[in-house]
């Protein structure tokens, strides 16, 4: 599948990098070379809580979760992912566990990236995140306990371009013999995880040697330097050649959630140059320019730059807000979560190099966030019992109907088709808001809604009317086309049903206490369509001078990664809830809840908007979904 492309990285990045607790590494302050490894691993090792090897099929769930190329929720295979195309097959978590195999897509099993039998499958080292990884079990049997290496002539390649064959690395003390290669998208991960192991396992290492051809081949037999010498030289060129990416960031954290350590030469890639290089560089990369912001918004806002350049390579960009770092990205693009509405923040951006070398910051940007949105108006048609709108026909027995499927998404509707049993009929019939929607109270409203159809050339007209009287005879009043809107006919030449999806269309020219309607009429002969309207969502910004109270509460965990949402009020009162997509519409809602979580199992992955109401106070806070 594709590589990330610019809405894929930013709905990834939703996920950002967070740093370690704050004073997690400061012992370290001061110290290079072997004594930086064994203050690391007195770090790693102390805040270590081994979990049982079964407990790790439940870690997956959150840390090796794709999110960054196919998009899907599926598990994350470095031994079957197609960074640039489309993966041969993908994994369900839980349901697609080995398990047996008869080849490449049949189940996943855990893989130690160090193998077990280096280390006689002793705990922790067995059940440590850090380094066993969820892969195809049929190619995890193949690599078994090979060392990596680079392959030219392969005596087995899997599905994603994985090889096994033997070592060509150009080394002049390098093993000739089988080695296995992964895809250059994972190599600097392996080596990031070689050196985690390295010093997690510092005391232990060095007995490992000689377990097997594999082991003999990696490591050297010491504590300090660990491995062989032409395999240091090639981990360090994979760790230089492969920046810390998104997916790594991510796992990290999900690690030291499950186990309660991390992997420092991701936190701080110029660890690896401190402790195991003895020349390092010194020069600093050159400064980021041209940072600017776009698509600035209530909560969030997107940065981009151009790329610093440096005589070893740029490894990352770390990102401040009003002085404070908030990311650490591969990319030359973010996007910034979690702001506050109305509020002014200053950007800057600086490049850092495999060996701790920063530039100096890029050029400041400066921005004033939009004021929150408010929700005016929302129907899904899910509750045909409890709608918002009301159906009135002034010709005809035929009536707008409401459906428990052919909307948004096969999802609840209202229907019109201007036929009954198998014959037109001239029909002339609205469906108007139930209430009217006082503009007044709002400004700079933005309108969404679905629409499809199917058959037929009737026009389907939305309309405001600021004289109507609710007293079921529409056509006795004034109506108005609602402006920036023109829904299109259905294509005289097909036969398909034709979606039409309207997100954020202005009409906040409109004034006053409005009904609004949609109209269908074939009273002129027109050859009858089968409309559908669905998600009709109308936000804007409150207009009325008072101030809303803001709710105190949380919820956890976000993202969501197991279908339930749990929500914590300090009174443990009753709440309502809506959850909203970016373009506004509603996409789940509850009212007088008093379990403490919401089961969120119907929704697809993606960033949400949640609003709680209780007690009288409202808050809005953004919801990442992946289950």
């Amino acid at each position: 599948m594709k590589k990330i492309t610019l809405l894929g990285f930013l709905l990834a990045s939703i996920f950002t990098f967070a740093q370690a607790p704050a004073g997690y590494y400061s012992s370290t302050q001061g110290l290079t070379g072997y004594n930086l490894k064994s203050e690391l691993s007195n770090i790693i090792t102390n805040g270590h809580s081994p979990q049982s090897y079964g407990d790790l099929w439940d870690g997956y769930y959150i840390s090796d979760v794709d999110i960054y190329y196919e998009n899907d929720g599926t598990v994350l295979d470095i031994y079957s992912e197609n960074p640039t195309g489309t993966d041969s097959y993908t994994y369900t978590f839980g349901s697609d566990q080995c398990g047996n195999y008869s080849g490449e897509g049949s189940c996943y099993n855990r893989e130690h990236l160090m193998p077990q039998s280096w280390f006689g499958s002793s705990s922790p080292m067995k059940t440590d995140i850090q380094h066993v990884y969820p892969a195809d079990g049929y190619v995890n049997g193949q690599r078994g306990h090979l060392p990596f290496g680079e392959v030219n002539n392969a005596s087995y390649t899997s599905n994603n371009g994985s090889k096994k064959g033997n070592n060509i690395y150009n080394h002049p003390n390098a093993y000739n013999g089988t080695v296995f290669e992964p895809i250059d998208e994972f190599k600097g991960d392996i080596a990031r995880v070689y050196f985690y192991m390295a010093t997690r396992y510092e005391s232990q290492i060095g007995s490992w040697e000689s377990a097997n051809d594999g082991s003999q081949n990696t490591l050297n037999g010491t504590s300090d330097q660990v491995f062989e010498d032409w395999m240091l030289a090639m981990l360090i060129q994979w760790h230089n050649a492969d920046p810390v990416s998104q997916k790594e960031l991510d796992r990290n954290n999900a690690a030291f959630n499950f186990q309660g350590n991390r992997n420092p030469y991701i936190d701080n890639p110029a660890m690896v140059a401190m402790i195991w290089d003895p020349n390092p560089d010194t020069e600093a990369p050159t400064d980021p320019t041209n940072l600017v912001a776009q698509n600035i918004a209530a909560y969030s806002t997107d940065l981009s730059w151009n790329a610093s350049t440096d005589n070893v390579g740029v490894v990352s960009y770390q990102v401040e807000q009003n002085g404070l770092l908030v990311e650490n990205v591969a990319s030359t693009q973010v996007s910034i979560t979690g702001l506050s509405p109305n509020t002014n923040y200053s950007f800057a951006v600086k490049a850092l190099d495999a060996y701790g070398n920063t530039s100096a910051l890029s050029n400041t940007v400066t921005i004033t966030t939009l004021d929150a949105p408010e929700v005016i108006f929302n129907e899904d048609f899910e509750d045909c019992n409890n709608i918002q709108f009301t159906a009135i026909s002034e010709l005809s027995a035929v009536d707008w109907e409401c459906t428990t499927q052919f909307g948004e998404n096969n999802t609840g509707a209202y229907q019109m088709n201007g036929f009954s049993q198998g014959n037109q009929v001239p029909s002339k019939d609205w469906l108007i808001t139930t209430n009217p929607i006082d503009f007044d109270a709002f400004q700079d409203e933005k309108l969404s809604f679905f629409t499809a159809s199917s058959f037929g050339e009737t026009e389907l007209q939305l309309l405001y009317s600021t004289d109507y009287s609710g007293n079921g005879s529409p056509s006795a009043s004034n109506w108005q086309s609602v402006p920036n809107v023109t829904i299109p006919l259905h294509p005289s030449n097909s036969n398909n049903i034709v979606e039409n999806i309207f997100t954020n269309i202005d009409i906040s020219s409109i004034s006053g206490e409005v009904y609004i309607a949609f109209k269908y009429d074939t009273s002129n002969g027109d050859d009858a369509t089968r409309w559908t309207v669905d998600s009709f969502n109308i936000m804007g910004e409150d207009d009325l001078g008072v101030a809303t109270q803001e709710l105190d509460f949380s919820f956890y965990p976000n993202p969501v990664n197991q279908q339930r949402l749990y929500i914590r009020l300090e009174n443990k009162v009753s709440y309502d809830y809506q959850i909203y997509d970016l373009n506004g519409r509603l996409i789940q809602q509850d009212q007088h809840v008093s379990a403490p979580a919401i089961n969120l199992s119907g929704i697809n992955n993606g960033l949400y908007i949640l609003k709680l109401n209780a007690e009288g106070k409202t808050a809005v806070k953004k919801l990442v979904i992946q289950n």
